[in-house]
C-alpha cells in the first residue's frame, strides 16, 4: 500500500488556519504563568527569572511560526501531531511557576516534547541542511533545559542560559556551520507570517484584558472602580492600536525582499516580538496592582511594571518600525520615555492617577497620526534592511 506523503511540498501557507489560533492560545498561556511570578513577587530576582523562561519558550514559538509558514497544517496527522506540540507547552507552563524551585522538570519534559514534535513535523519541508543544522541546535537546547531541571540553584539557571545561548547567540557566532548561515533554504509567505504575529499579539493582549477583571474587587464595587476598570481597558486597546498600523507595512516590506535577506529579516521581525510579549505581560501585571487598589500608593515595583511594560513594548514597536524604514521611531521611543516618567505619580499620588496618566500618553501618538499610514520601504532599502539584519 502506498504510503500518503502529509503535504504537498509545493503548496504554499495562506491564511493562517484554525489550529494555529488554537496553539497560539494554549502559548498564551504560558505568559499567564509568567504574569502569575510577577504579580506574586515583583523583584529583581523574579524578573530575571521571567526574561529566561521567557526567551527559551518564545524562540521555540516562533519556531512553529515558521514551521507552520513552510508546513501548513491541512492534513490530520499533522494537526495531531500539533496537538501533542500544545500539550508540551501546557506541560512546560503548569512548571513555570515553580520553575526554579520544584517544578523545573516538569518544564524542562514538556519543552523537549515540543522540540521533538517540531523537528519531526520540519522534516516534511524542504530546507535542506538546515533542518539537520537546526535539529543540533534545539535539540541540545532541549537536553540543557532538562538536564536543569534535575539541578538546584545555580547551575539549573547556568544549564538554561547556555540552553538559550545554545539557540539565540550560538548560530550567529558561527554562522557558516550553523541554520543562520543556510536561510535561503527558508521561504517565507509573508501574508501569513505578519497575519500569525498580529494574531499572538491580539490574544496576549487580552491577557492584559484578564488581568483587569482578576483584580476587581467585587465586595466594594464603586462608580470610580468601574471608571477605573473601563479606563484599565483603554490601556490595552492602545497598545492594539500601536500595533496594527504596521501590519500592512510589515507584509509589503516582506514580499518586496527575496532569498537570504528576505528571511533574515523575518527573522529579525520575530526577535522584535519579544520586548512587545514581554511589555504585555509586565503591563499586566501593573495593571492587576492598580485596578486592585486604583487610590492607594503604588510600591515602585508595581508602578515600574505597569510604566516599563508599556514603554518595553513601544521600544519593541519602534525596532519594527526601524526594521521596515517606517517613519515614526523617534516618536515611538519619546513616548516611552514619557510613559516611564509616570512612575513618582504611581509611588506619590496614585495607582488610578498614574494608569491616567500612561493611557494618555498612548493616545497622544495615535492623536497625532489619526489618518496616516505607515509608509513601507522602497525595494533598495529592503534588501539592505534584510542584509543587515
Amino acid at each position: 500500500m502506498t504510503r500518503r506523503r502529509w503535504r504537498d511540498g509545493g503548496s504554499p501557507a495562506g491564511r493562517v488556519t484554525v489550529v494555529e489560533v488554537f496553539f497560539d492560545v494554549v502559548f498564551v498561556f504560558t505568559l499567564t504563568q509568567l504574569t502569575r511570578i510577577l504579580e506574586a513577587h515583583l523583584t529583581l530576582a523574579t524578573v530575571g527569572q521571567v526574561l529566561l523562561l521567557f526567551g527559551i519558550l518564545w524562540w521555540m514559538f516562533d519556531g512553529y511560526v515558521w514551521l507552520a509558514n513552510h508546513v501548513p497544517p491541512r492534513e490530520p496527522e499533522q494537526k495531531l501531531l500539533l496537538f501533542v506540540g500544545m500539550a508540551g507547552f501546557l506541560i512546560a507552563a503548569i512548571g513555570i511557576p515553580r520553575a526554579f524551585d520544584g517544578t523545573g522538570v516538569v518544564f524542562g519534559v514538556g519543552y523537549l516534547v515540543t522540540i521533538c514534535v517540531h523537528l519531526l513535523l520540519f522534516t516534511q519541508a524542504r530546507v535542506g541542511r538546515a533542518l539537520s543544522l537546526l535539529a543540533v541546535y534545539n535539540l541540545g537546547a532541549a537536553l540543557l533545559v532538562l538536564a536543569g531541571g534535575f539541578a538546584d540553584g545555580a547551575l539549573r539557571t547556568g544549564l538554561w542560559v547556555a540552553a538559550l545561548a545554545l539557540q539565540m547567540v550560538v548560530p550567529y557566532l558561527v554562522p557558516r556551520h550553523s541554520w543562520i548561515g543556510t536561510v535561503r533554504s527558508f521561504h517565507l509567505a509573508p501574508e501569513h507570517f505578519v497575519e500569525r504575529h498580529g494574531l499572538l499579539v491580539i490574544i496576549a493582549l487580552g491577557e492584559s484584558v484578564v488581568a483587569i477583571g482578576a483584580g476587581v474587587d467585587v465586595d466594594h464595587l464603586t462608580a470610580s472602580t468601574v471608571a477605573v476598570v473601563v479606563l484599565a481597558l483603554a490601556l490595552p486597546a492602545g497598545l492594539w492600536w500601536t500595533y496594527f498600523t504596521d501590519t500592512h507595512a510589515a507584509e509589503v516590506t516582506m514580499s518586496r525582499a527575496t532569498g537570504g535577506p528576505a528571511t533574515r529579516l523575518a527573522l529579525w521581525l520575530g526577535l522584535t516580538h519579544i520586548p512587545l510579549l514581554l511589555g504585555i505581560v509586565f503591563t499586566a501585571a501593573g495593571i492587576h496592582a492598580a485596578v486592585a487598589h486604583p487610590g492607594d500608593h503604588t510600591h515602585w515595583p508595581e508602578a515600574l511594571a505597569l510604566a516599563g511594560g508599556v514603554a518595553a513594548y513601544l521600544c519593541g514597536i519602534a525596532e519594527l518600525r526601524r526594521a521596515l524604514r517606517v517613519r515614526g521611531v523617534w516618536r515611538r521611543l519619546l513616548t516611552a520615555a514619557a510613559v516611564l516618567a509616570t512612575v513618582p505619580i504611581g509611588t506619590e499620588v496614585n495607582a488610578g492617577l498614574q494608569l491616567v496618566a500612561v493611557v494618555g500618553v498612548v493616545a497622544i501618538p495615535l492623536v497625532l497620526e489619526r489618518g496616516q499610514h505607515s509608509a513601507p520601504a522602497k525595494p533598495s532599502t529592503v534588501e539592505h534592511t534584510g542584509t543587515k539584519t
